[in-house]
Formats: C-alpha cells, structure tokens, sequence
C-alpha cells in the first residue's frame, strides 16, 4: 500500500513513494533523527561540563545574583558558598572588592598571610586584588554571603600560584 506524504518529501510533486522509496526514506529520516539526537546529547554534555568542573568537592558555589553598578565597568555578583567540616578553599583573588557575610559555622580566613577566625553574624572585607584562602574549622558545614564589587567581564575569581 503506498504512503502519501506532503508535497515537500514527495520524490516528485504530486507523486507516490512506492515500497522501496518509502522504505528508504524511512530508514533515512531514523538515521537522521539518530544523528541529531546524538549531537543534541554531545551539546548538553559540553554545556554541563564547565559547572561540573567549577565545583571541588565539600564545597557548593551559588551564584544568587549579578547586577551592573552606576559606576561604569563594574558589577555587583553575590554568590553563597556553602563549605564541608574540614573543607578549604585554596589561595585565590577576585578583580575587585569582596564584602562576606558569615552565615552559619566557623571560617578561618587567611588574607594576605593573616589568620582570622569568623562564626555566623560575623563579617569581613577583602580588599581587590588580595590573595585570600577560607577553611571550615568547624564540626558542621559553614556557609558566606560572598558579594564582589568587580570588573565587568573579568573572571571572578582566579587561583593564586
């Protein structure tokens, strides 16, 4: 039995695809399909890699805003971070200026070789440019309020070497 299809997929306008035709065209379409499934996974796969990379173990990264500032070239971003018992974040800089909010637990922040221990309520600013670490020393997980006053379109925070 012949398959009528739409005037664009008909080998000639107005024609039928005969058994061979239509089998063919089948098998070319699945083949299609298939190929752009697979290239549609592949995409999704390489879109999630770079925040799977972002995040180390123990310690979780939220970003809950990013705002443009009246001052031209700068922006505002506040991001929570949220750090296992034990857990350090290494010696890094941000382009500008960092404000943290302790939320919950015990941080031990070094700024510029200078140990300071900060509990929930507590607040601390860095000043741009600063090479800076943050360690949970507490039994239970700790979490800031990190808000940067950067450069727009500069990395927010680069690892020092």
């Amino acid at each position: 039995m012949p398959i009528y299809l739409p005037d664009a997929d008909r080998p000639h306008h107005g024609q039928v695809r005969g058994p061979d035709q239509t089998k063919e065209f089948v098998m070319t379409s699945l083949l299609k399909a298939r190929v752009l499934a697979r290239a549609a996974l592949l995409a999704a796969s390489f879109l999630t890699i770079p925040s799977a990379q972002a995040q180390q173990a123990g310690i979780t990264r939220t970003d809950l805003q990013r705002r443009d500032l009246s001052a031209p070239g700068r922006e505002a971003i506040q991001v929570r971070v949220d750090l296992a018992p034990g857990i350090a974040f290494p010696n890094h800089t941000h382009p500008g200026e960092e404000i943290i909010y302790v939320l919950s637990g015990t941080i031990e922040y070094d700024v510029a070789g200078k140990p300071t221990t900060l509990k929930a309520g507590d607040v601390l600013f860095i000043p741009a440019g600063t090479v800076h670490a943050a360690k949970n020393v507490g039994n239970d997980n700790a979490s800031e309020l990190a808000t940067y006053i950067v450069e727009k379109g500069k990395p927010t925070l680069t690892l020092a070497k």
